[in-house]
């Protein structure tokens, strides 16, 4: 009897445990479900629209596995639009999510960010998350500074690692380097140890988009008490596009070009001798590249970028944070006529508003939230990421200036409006108005490039959906639409830029 006893006393614990086990993990679990998700945001820069493999009807020479793995496990946007045609206004509109001409009256390349305009890493970081970002950042003024609200410190980020300028050299990244250069921030880009807090790091060796990834994953891997808002924010696929290691450069069939060195006087032509502005202004358009040559660096730069952006996705996988990660993949603007990058079918490129220039690839990935393998055709732009991220974290927005809507719930009628330097554009619906005129630089474009139909500052009416390529302009067969678009964006205009 006693022994019976003893039996069903064991019985009965072994319930209560199982039981208490079965709790405890339902208890986790939902914890798990119901905690704000880490984000990351992977920024790159000039991608061509055709060079973005998730859409159906990319170009086939562009491999991009990791790419298209991201595509495929979330949902591609086919009408997704950035701010501005060119990378400081773009990102400012995406940190933002405000048309940054709002404030920024000349709609420059330099619109800088404003102490009252909120951005965000503040808004994630006032509601426990951990704010990172690696890579690039330029809002357009201010460069190579720390201590101006223009520098991550100063705008929601509780780190940073990276340079502040257009563009950074890929392979000069240490301090001796800098030391022998003439003007390593004599130009556009920069070379030079990475700006680390409120400090710097150097890197003897490496590439930078290596880099990057590098110490994103040296990010990801930490323990985390947190979730976090990670921007990875790469140089590649800017200028200079042919720097890229050996391997790349001969699956693609073009030689190396020899890295910059300071002590080659005589090699750069006519900027101060040795200067790195002289070997970044050679290298930066078509010219010492043939336009073949030029397609091939860009791939194999390209190719590049996807093997490290798998990395990543490697290491979110490994350290079990796949599943509660919500990824948003976006270009800044759209691929630069004087890198090689393909934006078929659009017209133009960087440096316009037409569609070339301000239509990019855009995903969103998050694992049994957001629908696998979807398309989604109906316009959205990028000032859309502020509410849907911060959305997602729980927070209502109350500043009634945002311009964004969530990309969870795009509108098939809003109205988008752009300002850039003395040209302009607006859409709604199926119908785009633009004065749209090219500006390459008046370099040569490489031979991806379809030149408007129109290059000056006219007023042009398309139907967008019917001709993404702006090919056939109908302002004359609807003046009724072009007056009624004319009249919306001065409209909006009137109502919203400071004045």
């Amino acid at each position: 009897m006693k022994n019976l006893f003893v039996l069903l006393f064991c019985v009965f614990i072994l319930s209560c445990n199982t039981e208490k086990n079965k709790n405890e993990s339902h208890q986790k679990e939902t914890t798990q479900q119901n905690a704000k998700p880490n984000i990351l945001l992977i920024v790159v820069d000039d991608q061509g629209y055709a060079d973005f493999t998730p859409f159906d009807n990319h170009d086939t020479a562009v491999s991009t596995p990791n790419i298209t793995r991201l595509g495929n496990s979330g949902t591609v946007y086919s009408q997704a639009y950035v701010t501005a045609p060119v990378c400081s206004p773009s990102r400012a509109g995406i940190i933002s999510g405000k048309n940054q001409f709002r404030w920024d009256k000349p709609a420059s390349w330099g619109p800088g960010l404003p102490d009252d305009i909120k951005t965000l890493p503040e808004y994630l970081k006032e509601v426990g998350y951990q704010t990172v970002r690696i890579g690039k950042n330029d809002l357009g003024r201010n460069f190579h500074k720390n201590d101006v609200r223009e520098y991550p410190l100063n705008h929601g980020y509780d780190e940073f690692l990276g340079f502040s300028a257009h563009a950074h050299d890929y392979w000069a990244n240490s301090k001796r380097i800098q030391e022998r250069t003439p003007d390593p921030y004599g130009t556009s880009a920069a070379l030079g140890p990475l700006m680390h807090n409120m400090e710097e790091k150097s890197y003897e060796e490496g590439y930078l988009t290596d880099i990057l990834t590098d110490e994103s994953i040296a990010f990801i891997k930490r323990k985390h008490d947190q979730p976090f808002f990670l921007t990875l924010s790469y140089n590649a696929v800017h200028h200079l596009i042919h720097e890229v290691p050996k391997k790349y450069l001969d699956k693609y069939n073009v030689k190396e070009i020899p890295n910059y060195d300071p002590d080659n006087k005589l090699a750069y032509s006519h900027h101060e001798p040795g200067s790195y502005s002289a070997y970044y202004d050679k290298y930066s358009r078509v010219g010492a590249i043939n336009t073949k040559d030029l397609r091939n660096y860009y791939l194999a730069n390209l190719n590049c970028l996807d093997n490290n952006i798998g990395r990543v996705l490697d290491a979110l996988n490994e350290t079990k944070l796949d599943k509660n990660t919500l990824i948003v993949f976006i270009s800044d603007n759209g691929g630069s006529p004087l890198t090689g990058a393909n934006n078929t079918p659009l017209t133009g490129g960087k440096y316009s508003l037409w569609e070339g220039g301000i239509r990019v690839p855009l995903a969103v990935s998050w694992p049994g939230k957001v629908n696998a393998g979807k398309v989604e055709n109906r316009y959205v732009s990028a000032l859309d990421i502020l509410p849907t991220l911060t959305k997602v974290a729980g927070i209502t927005l109350t500043d009634t200036s945002i311009d964004g809507i969530s990309l969870f719930e795009p509108k098939n009628e809003r109205l988008l409006v752009w300002k850039w330097q003395k040209t302009w554009a607006a859409r709604q619906g199926k119908w785009k108005i633009t004065n749209a005129k090219e500006n390459h630089w008046k370099s040569e474009p490489s031979n991806q490039y379809i030149a408007p139909i129109i290059d000056d500052l006219t007023l042009k009416l398309f139907d967008i959906e019917a001709d993404p390529g702006e090919r056939n302009d109908v302002s004359a067969q609807h003046p009724e639409i072009v007056k009624q678009l004319e009249k919306a964006y001065i409209d909006w205009c009137e109502a919203n830029i400071t004045k």
